[in-house]
């Protein structure tokens, strides 16, 4: 097992519980059955956030990796692991690693639902990538996606502790990983995910983050 792989800054602490609100804010919000003042008084307080932050953010809008390491790019926050922790868009979950086998838990909430009282199959196919992902960083060989399919063989219920588990092997410069998620003993749904075995090494330079202005 090599070193585990961490590539971006760290997210900011204030981001982690802003993720956490913003996502059960959000499917609080999906589960109302009417109208109600608190509505517009949020709405008014994410209008004021947004115009006390937007002059803070830098003017360029990519992120400053590789050749745009010293631009006046924004910083990169790291996709390795626990992305879901500080970006409301990204699934949340627990997970334990032992060596090309790792499993864990996994519950989606109201803003990740498809059909009724579903999951949506692309918010499954983005849960599978991100756990593959972290499994392969944290044994300290990892790479891109190549490629990712998915078998839905059941439907995945919304707001339910499911167990997953995930199996991986690398032949040569490829690794080939096996993920599902299961209910009952029954598996839900099914991920192939091919990714290419990179070098941390060759990683390109990532800028850290600048003391504000």
């Amino acid at each position: 097992m090599g070193a585990r792989w961490s590539f971006g800054v760290e997210p900011l602490p204030g981001s982690l519980e802003l993720a956490s609100l913003i996502r059960e804010v959000t499917g609080l919000v999906l589960s109302l059955e009417s109208p109600h003042p608190a509505l517009e008084r949020l709405a008014a307080a994410l209008r004021s956030a947004a115009d006390a932050l937007r002059p803070l953010v830098p003017g360029e809008p990519s992120p400053r990796v590789g050749s745009k390491a010293d631009s006046d790019g924004r910083a990169y926050i790291d996709h390795s692991r626990d992305i879901g922790a500080y970006n409301p868009f990204f699934p949340t979950y627990e997970m334990r690693v032992d060596g090309d086998r790792a499993s864990g838990t996994v519950s989606f909430p109201v803003v990740y639902e498809g059909p009724p009282g579903l999951v949506h199959g692309g918010f499954l196919a983005l849960f599978f990538d991100s756990v593959v992902q972290q499994h392969n960083c944290d044994l300290g060989v990892a790479g891109k996606t190549t490629s990712l399919s998915l078998t839905y063989r059941r439907p995945t219920p919304l707001l339910s502790a499911l167990p997953f588990e995930v199996e991986r092997s690398v032949e040569e410069r490829r690794i080939v990983s096996t993920a599902r998620i299961v209910a009952d003993g029954a598996v839900l749904c099914e991920a192939q995910v091919s990714a290419l075995a990179g070098s941390h090494a060759q990683l390109p330079a990532v800028s850290p983050r600048r003391p504000a202005p």
